[in-house]
């Protein structure tokens, strides 16, 4: 069902853009939304793990410098028969955790030096057996193309937003199948708002899934529920002031890095934490 819905929010998510791009231009328009988003794809697919981790300057590291983290990782992967990912620290005192690539053999799994800092082994441990099992359901790359998609509507908008300063859309563009003006100003104001809600849709509903496969890794739902009243309690106290310059990628995270700050709250990329954690105490009980 959960992949059900993703591939539904994804579907959504394309026939924006091409409705965004017919809004702008016409049929014309539309072959270019189309195109652009191919183009954003591909790239997303190859390149947006290395972009991302060089974002946030994340280091690798080994047995040899970060021996607890590393193999802790190196026991889940073995226990989900699943390729070690490479792992790495990030230099931030808000505790926070994230997965990246395009699939299990080219992974990476990265940690805030806040979440070693503050976790026990066993909440670290539920932290990152969330994060494989974003990789080992393939999450990372899903998010990856729905953040992809909703940068390209928002890079449409922006185009229209100029289009219209510039004097580049005249009148009315019917007979191409566009709405000209009036098409430009719906698309500038609705398209990045609803590609939004999509993208946090997609975020919010592989959430749950990581949230119940890294409890079913670890045996025990409570190690992660405990982590997630401590990574929500410090996220609220401190935003990560990265994630705050580079807010498309604040869904990667186990929780969302930007809750403290009060617009992002309305548009949230993560369910509640209080019911993920109900969730994880049902599963204990159940």
């Amino acid at each position: 069902m959960n992949t059900l819905r993703t591939t539904v929010l994804l579907a959504s998510l394309t026939a924006l853009l091409l409705i965004a791009g017919k809004a702008l231009g016409g049929n014309g328009g539309m072959v270019v939304a189309l195109v652009l988003a191919m183009v954003m794809n591909f790239g997303s697919y190859w390149f947006s793990d290395k972009l991302v981790l060089r974002m946030y300057r994340a280091q690798p590291v080994g047995p040899g410098t970060a021996p607890e983290l590393y193999s802790i990782v190196e026991d889940l992967a073995r226990r989900a028969q699943m390729p070690m990912p490479a792992v790495y620290i990030v230099e931030s005192d808000t505790p926070n955790a994230f997965a990246t690539g395009r699939n299990p053999e080219h992974a990476a799994v990265a940690a805030t030096t806040g979440l070693l800092r503050i976790m026990n082994r066993e909440e670290l441990i539920g932290v990152l057996a969330h994060e494989l099992s974003h990789v080992r359901h393939r999450d990372t790359l899903v998010s990856a193309i729905a953040a992809t998609l909703a940068g390209a509507i928002t890079m449409l908008a922006n185009m229209a937003q100029w289009m219209l300063l510039f004097g580049g859309l005249r009148g009315n563009d019917n007979e191409q199948g566009g709405g000209g003006v009036f098409g430009a100003l719906v698309m500038m104001i609705l398209a990045p708002l609803a590609a939004m809600l999509i993208q946090m849709a997609v975020s919010r509903s592989r959430e749950f899934g990581a949230d119940q496969g890294g409890a079913e890794l670890t045996g025990n739902p409570l190690w992660l529920a405990s982590a997630l009243r401590k990574l929500e309690q410090a996220n609220q106290r401190a935003p990560m002031q990265t994630a705050a310059n580079h807010p498309a990628t604040a869904h990667l995270f186990i929780v969302n890095p930007l809750s403290g700050l009060r617009l992002a709250r309305l548009f949230t990329t993560h369910p509640s934490t209080e019911e993920r954690i109900r969730r994880l105490e049902a599963m204990a009980r159940g």
